[in-house]
């Protein structure tokens, strides 16, 4: 580790890290150790035309907040030597490009542990560094049809469906990214030496399905979407459409919660009209079906005053919109309004080392003299002039 970039705070305060600039999940990783307190370097290509490729709103781009960029044009010599010289001071380089690509620009794992063993080097695919597919093109959808998770996504008799690109980019890619990089600064701690992390979106979305994987190896789970305890195929853990076409979530699972639900419903303790057995699955469509019919009886905003303060495990389906500005999540700065748009906090929180909403995200190229500068380049100037480098 080296001296913290003055302001940071947070867990991995004194951590210095080269993100080479890509999408999805290797920005979201970037955007978690940043937000831990991570010094951060993005490195980003220059424009087709060479003035540095800038968005409208850069700032919006939440995925990039918190770090500087400094533009590279890795095609030019004196690019990839400045790149390697800031990987001399680097703790991670985290890269996202497809296997073999960072070897032929001459900044692969090899190149650059031989400078720095120290380094811990996270490479992010879709595929992995190896196996059939490795050199191949792929997105969110394709990485959770080949692990089996979007066949387990979805309602019985229906299509898969995904849910979005959360499981694999984020969840399955990027979040395991930080876990893994993480882990590795843990063991160079006591080795003194860096590794290379192998951070596949398929890996990390087959250990999401740890789960699902033990229920059917005990003979809890069917290979079947729709038709299990967790996916809609049991009546009291499911979505229910509300007076006003909207939507209500029940978790019912345990049977306090279930009373509970049956309770606020106006299900219960009713003799003849009581709701039928849950124990035996025969029962199932019947219930479903009173369950349905009861919740469209009232709306969204009425079912949650009712069922508010109540163990029943019952809450509204709430559009992103409605989310931020939601009681509990107020009351725990989930969301932040920043620039006047709302982003989500820094997550997890630490008690004695807080993280906090970094800095907004900058236009590529607009830290590059000052970035390279105080990562010890005194040539930062000429790289510039000589073509090696932007600044916007």
């Amino acid at each position: 580790m080296t001296e913290p970039q003055p302001g940071r705070r947070g867990p991995l305060t004194g951590v210095r890290v080269i993100e080479l600039a890509g999408i999805g999940p290797g920005p979201f990783c970037a955007m978690m150790l940043a937000d831990a307190g991570a010094t951060v370097l993005r490195i980003d290509r220059p424009a087709p035309d060479g003035a540095g490729a800038s968005p409208q709103r850069p700032e919006r781009e939440f995925l990039n907040r918190g770090r500087q960029s400094a533009v590279l044009d890795l095609k030019h010599p004196r690019a990839v030597d400045a790149l390697l010289r800031l990987v001399d001071v680097a703790d991670v380089l985290l890269e996202g490009f497809r296997p073999g690509v960072t070897e032929r620009i001459g900044v692969g794992p090899e190149a650059c542990l031989s400078r720095n063993p120290g380094l811990v080097y996270a490479r992010m695919t879709g595929w992995g560094q190896q196996g059939p597919l490795a050199a191949t093109a792929g997105h969110d959808i394709g990485y959770l049809a080949r692990t089996g998770a979007l066949h387990a996504v979805g309602r019985a008799g229906g299509p898969p469906v995904f849910p979005a690109n959360l499981l694999g980019d984020f969840g399955g890619g990027g979040m395991v990214m930080a876990y893994g990089i993480c882990a590795a600064l843990v063991e160079r701690a006591t080795s003194g030496r860096g590794q290379v992390v192998d951070a596949a979106i398929v890996d990390g979305v087959a250990s999401l399905l740890a789960m699902p994987l033990m229920l059917m190896a005990r003979g809890l789970w069917r290979d079947e979407r729709g038709v299990n305890l967790l996916d809609g195929g049991v009546p009291w853990y499911d979505v229910y459409e509300t007076a006003d076409g909207q939507w209500m979530a029940v978790g019912a699972l345990e049977p306090q919660f279930y009373a509970a639900l049956l309770s606020g419903l106006g299900l219960s303790g009713l003799g003849l009209s009581d709701p039928p057995d849950r124990a035996d699955p025969r029962n199932w469509p019947a219930l479903r079906a009173l369950l349905t019919a009861r919740f469209k009886d009232r709306t969204r905003d009425e079912w949650t005053a009712i069922f508010a303060g109540t163990d029943a495990c019952v809450e509204p389906v709430l559009s992103l919109t409605e989310a931020a500005a939601d009681n509990h999540l107020t009351a725990r700065q989930t969301y932040l309004a920043a620039d006047g748009v709302i982003q989500p906090a820094p997550s997890p929180r630490f008690s004695r080392t807080p993280g906090h909403l970094s800095d907004p995200a900058p236009a590529p190229g607009q830290h590059t003299l000052e970035a390279l500068t105080a990562w010890g380049l005194p040539d930062a100037a000429d790289l510039i002039a000589s073509g090696a480098a932007t600044q916007s």
